[in-house]
């Protein structure tokens, strides 16, 4: 798996790729979540497009994530979810802890941090 990383505006997008099974790919992908959000990171949008598949172990991750940056006031959204993976999601009620931040495209989630931006503070 690799993980790409870039930055539109104001919101850093994370883009893995390849099968996500809770190893390698899962611990780069933590880890770069964890030093955004020690950075202090308010926007970060996680474009799923090119992961395949995933198990529960990067699920997790995801409701991590979450957690940490909505404790903060910052904003996480996914967007271009597989629609197995997003089967998961749905089952696992991820569906329900990312609500509005859950995106067909990465455009539609890109368009909803303008048209929401975070209230916090940086």
């Amino acid at each position: 798996m690799s993980l790409d990383v870039r930055t539109v505006g104001d919101v850093t997008i994370l883009s893995p790729h390849g099968m996500m099974f809770g190893g390698k790919e899962t611990d780069e992908l933590e880890a770069k979540v964890r030093e955004l959000n020690e950075q202090g990171n308010m926007k970060l949008l996680i474009n799923l497009s090119g992961v395949t598949f995933m198990t529960s172990i990067p699920i997790k991750v995801l409701f991590w994530v979450h957690g940490k940056y909505a404790m903060r006031g910052a904003t996480v959204k996914i967007c271009d979810v597989d629609k197995r993976i997003h089967q998961i999601f749905v089952i696992v009620r991820l569906t329900l802890v990312y609500g509005e931040n859950l995106h067909v495209t990465e455009e539609e989630a890109l368009a909803s941090f303008r048209r929401y931006p975070s209230l916090a503070v940086a």
